[in-house]
């Protein structure tokens, strides 16, 4: 399916991959891990072909259908339905096909196409494209509205639909989960485990990893390792390699050591020297295992509050929202050092608005919310990276956030964040998103807060900076607010769970295991309720009539063609059965040449071949509109049932 052969792909003076060998097989779903800027997004351009490596070769099998997400979503009038079902090309092929066919009264090619439509269960494309889109977090009138009344995050999540969408044998996705809430991800690993084709998905979240990939490729140093397995397995096997490793470099080096006594000693002595080279050139033909080591750690702090008042906040029945739109109300909430909340629910519930509320960005509408005297709080927002000035350096962040402190006490800050050396005084413009979110959150918690607000923190980490912030999140001692779809990161800091949904927020009564099931159950209840109109579900009034006139010319077009085709049957046999008459006629057979009589047989022979074809085509046009009709035949009880019979021609 996929093979890299020696590849290597340098960016500048800086080498990505070296000498990378690897096979991917059909039905894999592999996960490719490792730290930021170690080559897994290049990784992909070689995949698709927008990068060429360097030397060494990529090799795709043929006729390989590649489906990938899109990094640009353009302000499209298009409706959220119809943008994600354009990226099924094969469907909007045959309806394009088929447009051109009924215009020019093509029975025959209407009817082909429908039998292709048919095949590819073209009927109930917008059916699959409306659970497909409801499982992202598109909700009924969302699916109408048109692409570019949606933000960057939402328009990312079209681009992951119209990828979802696309029939292929090999999907690429790269960090999928970013721009999804919990609900979303969850669904999401769900849809990929029913993927038949070949996946190859790049990711920081362990827990999304464990749940889909079957393989693992590790990304460190330029080298490509695979292993067989989910994360969890990659870690435990990389673990013990690495054990192996060291212990043969120990082993080689005490080997080593050994030789060169003996040179050391004996090189001088002239009976010896032969010996002594002999030992120089077994040395120098010891390969050395490579120091076993895993990346870098990189160590998270979170200074210790100075203070740890009781209550820290509380909230009571207190409303919030924007302007004069109220999002939650009746939200009852106190606390304390110690706590650790996460915060589940889809997004537009309101889980942002929560925790802008409980900063104090947010006034409330309505109730009251009471804060300690002494209550520091520090604020991850969700666009957080945003509000960082691209012009100024991290020196620079840190002294307007800290005026009094000085240069060296500043270094000395940044350099525990591993913010070193010169690069201190350079602007944050061209860094890295991991790079930005370090920062951020090293600004956040440099004022010592009892009281931290994390609205989706991770979005820019890889996964051993993720593992820092939770090894740091588990030693704070002051209380905690999350909000994440990281479920590794949720499960390892908090210790309750709060769901926001229908304009509330109220204690969730389980784990996140129970939450995935309940979203599982109540996809089940809302099955019937999602927008789609080839199931007969329910959309709209205008929705309802496009959908039905669009059924409606199908239709049409398919009864116009069978009778055509029925027609055409009865002219035949009616020329037939002159001809046929002719024959037993004596008369006919009364010219001296016979002329006549042959020009009948010949006739004879080529209307019957016609009859055959227009049979044939009959026959191919009732059985797509049987099928269009089995599509829309809806009982009363909302149940969908099959046509009973095939239709017969109208033939004498």
């Amino acid at each position: 399916m996929l093979s890299f052969a020696d590849v290597t792909l340098s960016r500048g003076s800086r080498t990505l991959l070296s000498g990378v060998h690897f096979a991917a097989y059909a039905g894999w779903r592999l996960g490719i891990v490792g730290r930021n800027g170690s080559g897994k997004t290049s990784l992909f351009g070689l995949v698709t072909g927008d990068i060429a490596p360097d030397a060494g070769s990529v090799s795709l099998s043929r006729s390989l259908r590649l489906a990938s997400v899109a990094q640009e979503t353009p302000p499209s009038p298009r409706s959220t339905l119809d943008y994600a079902l354009d990226g099924d090309h094969e469907l909007r092929a045959i309806e394009a096909e088929l447009a051109a066919a009924e215009a020019a009264h093509d029975a025959g090619g209407i009817a082909r196409l429908h039998e292709r439509l048919y095949a590819i269960d073209g009927y109930a494309a917008r059916a699959r494209a409306a659970r497909l889109l409801h499982g992202l977090g598109f909700e009924g009138p969302d699916q109408a509205r048109a692409v570019a009344e949606f933000s960057g995050g939402w328009r990312m999540r079209l681009n992951l639909a119209r990828a979802l969408l696309c029939r292929s044998d090999l999907l690429l996705l790269d960090e999928p989960t970013n721009h999804l809430d919990l609900d979303a991800v969850l669904w999401l690993q769900s849809w990929l485990k029913s993927y038949t084709g070949t996946l190859l998905v790049i990711s920081h979240d362990r827990d999304f990893l464990d749940a889909v990939a079957t393989h693992t490729l590790h990304l460190a140093e330029g080298t490509a390792t695979l292993y067989t397995g989910n994360y969890s397995q990659f870690e435990r096997l990389r673990a013990e390699r690495m054990a192996q490793q060291g212990a043969l470099r120990v082993r080689q080096q005490r080997q080593v050591a050994h030789l060169q006594s003996f040179v050391d000693r004996f090189k001088a002595k002239a009976s010896k020297a032969r010996q002594a080279q002999a030992r120089v050139k077994m040395i120098e033909r010891i390969q050395l295992a490579a120091p076993a080591h895993a990346d870098a750690e990189f160590d998270f702090t979170i200074p210790a509050p100075e203070r740890l008042p009781e209550p820290l906040l509380v909230l009571d029945h207190a409303a919030a929202g924007y302007g004069g739109r109220s999002v939650l109300s009746g939200l009852c909430l106190s606390l304390a050092p110690g706590d650790r909340l996460g915060i589940l629910g889809p997004n537009g519930a309101g889980k942002s608005t929560l925790t802008r509320l409980l900063a104090g960005v947010l006034e409330p509408q309505a109730g009251s919310v009471v804060r300690s005297p002494w209550l520091k709080v520090g604020y991850f927002a969700q666009h957080q990276l945003e509000q960082l000035d691209a012009a100024a350096s991290r020196l620079e962040h840190l002294r307007r956030l800290a005026p009094g402190l000085g240069e060296k006490a500043c270094r000395e800050y940044l350099a525990a964040y591993h913010f070193r050396g010169e690069r201190v005084f350079e602007p944050v413009g061209p860094f890295s998103g991991g790079e930005k979110a370090r920062l951020a959150l090293a600004l956040i918690v440099h004022g010592r807060p009892n009281l931290l607000l994390l609205d989706e923190p991770t979005n820019h980490l890889d996964l051993d900076l993720r593992h820092a912030l939770e090894i740091a999140l588990q030693d704070y001692a002051g209380a905690l607010v999350l909000v994440s779809h990281d479920r590794h990161l949720l499960e390892s800091s908090c210790d309750s769970l709060w769901r926001v949904a229908g304009g509330s927020a109220q204690p969730f009564d389980g784990d996140l295991d129970d939450y995935a099931r309940w979203l599982t159950q109540r996809e089940r209840e809302d099955e019937a309720e999602i927008p789609a109109a080839a199931d007969g579900m329910r959309l709209s009034a205008k929705e309802q009539r496009r959908v039905a006139a669009e059924q409606r010319k199908r239709q049409k077009g398919l009864r116009d063609a069978v009778e055509e085709a029925e027609a055409g049957i009865r002219r035949l046999n009616a020329r037939l059965a002159d001809i046929e008459q002719a024959l037993a006629d004596p008369a006919t057979y009364q010219a001296q040449d016979g002329s006549r009589v042959a020009e009948l047989g010949r006739e004879q022979k080529a209307l019957r071949q016609q009859l055959e074809a227009a049979e044939e085509a009959w026959l191919q046009a009732s059985m797509a509109l049987d099928a269009a009709d089995a599509g829309t035949a809806v009982s009363q009880d909302g149940t969908q049932h099959m046509a009973a019979t095939p239709r017969g021609p109208s033939v004498r």
